[in-house]
């Protein structure tokens, strides 16, 4: 198992990992997943969704230092930290609404754009708590939301108002998994590095659907309570003759009116589209082509291997709840790489407080 729970009386700073974050929007603990691998120690986690919670305490642990909604928690109560992680969600930008909300209070800078989303409960901790680095992740279409305006609003508070180096880049996850699935990652540190989207290590050999799926030939050993004895996917999986019918006169209603909207029906060889919360509902967007047979969906265990969770990874929520949550995660490996190419600088500039902090009192001394 590639993750571990953490004990509870782990007072702050006696662990020897390289360096600390929180996890905020935690979801199920993919961001994390990827800074744990390069060294680093989670001192506090928030979440406020229940089955999320579940999932993510099952994994990590019952910590202490877990939290719900990080919305009405105070900034100067979260631990100290070096990195901050945020999984947020990006809810519509109303200056208008904001303006007469504030009208009273006549607050200034990033409490006036972003006061009501939850970038703004991101954009607080940041400016209290000054973390030497941050990764955010959101929707690819955070870039063009509104315009462009809600982006430019974010990058200016962390820039302009909170003082950060800041870079951004839209990643395809399909270079890790097979699966189209593009995420804009914003990557952000406290004083100036020479970091760089050019040495993110992308792999060459694409992988294809087979490398996830149960291969239902004997020579996997059962995924309960996915696959049977056998190794067989059960048949729950398999789409109704209703449904099916369904989903093929939907699709052909659309495609007669020159619409896009159907189902997408793929075999071994495929690269599958993005895998959405709403997989639950009729799991459309990804169906297995099945030789004398409906098609199936994927298993919640082959949607954990499709975002990059390994096997060790527990999944404790039923299917609904684990399609919504891996429809809502990070694809970890893509995590996993970005972490890598941080580290470098995390460490330098953790190493540079450190001098800071040794020299001090020595100027202080000199200085009489």
């Amino acid at each position: 198992m590639f993750f571990f729970a953490l004990s509870t009386n782990v007072e702050w700073g006696t662990n020897m990992a390289d360096f600390t974050f929180i996890d905020l929007f935690a979801g199920i603990g993919g961001i994390r997943l990827g800074f744990e691998s390069i060294g680093g120690r989670c001192v506090f986690t928030s979440e406020w969704n229940d089955w999320s919670k579940k999932t993510y305490q099952a994994n990590f642990g019952v910590e202490d230092y877990f939290i719900g909604d990080i919305v009405h928690y105070m900034a100067e109560d979260v631990p100290d930290h070096d990195v901050l992680l945020a999984g947020f969600p990006c809810q519509p930008f109303s200056i208008a609404g904001v303006s007469k909300k504030n009208a009273l209070g006549k607050p200034h800078g990033f409490e006036c754009t972003t006061q009501g989303t939850l970038f703004f409960d991101v954009a607080r901790i940041i400016a209290t708590k000054q973390p030497k680095a941050f990764l955010l992740e959101n929707v690819k279409n955070l870039l063009s939301h509104n315009g462009g305006h809600t982006f430019k609003i974010i990058k200016n508070t962390l820039e302009h108002e909170l003082g950060y180096q800041v870079f951004y880049k839209v990643i395809d996850g399909k270079s890790w998994v097979p699966q189209h699935r593009e995420r804009i990652i914003i990557v952000g540190f406290k004083s100036p590095v020479t970091f760089s989207w050019d040495d993110l290590d992308i792999p060459g050999e694409r992988p294809v659907l087979t490398n996830i799926l149960h291969p239902e030939d004997g020579t996997e050993n059962p995924q309960e309570p996915y696959t049977d004895a056998k190794g067989k996917v059960q048949s729950k999986y398999t789409l109704s003759d209703k449904l099916w019918q369904y989903l093929q006169d939907y699709a052909a209603k659309h495609k007669a009116k020159g619409n896009g909207f159907g189902f997408g029906l793929v075999t071994g060889d495929s690269v599958t589209r993005t895998l959405s919360a709403r997989y639950y509902k009729d799991g459309s967007e990804i169906l297995i082509a099945k030789k004398r047979s409906n098609p199936r969906r994927l298993t919640p265990r082959e949607c954990a291997r499709l975002m990059g969770y390994n096997d060790d990874y527990i999944i404790p929520v039923s299917d609904t709840q684990a399609y919504k949550q891996f429809g809502n995660s990070v694809v970890v490996p893509v995590i996993k790489a970005v972490a890598n190419i941080m580290e470098p600088f995390i460490d330098e500039l953790i190493k540079r407080e450190r001098a800071i902090e040794q020299i001090y009192p020595i100027m202080k001394a000199a200085n009489g």
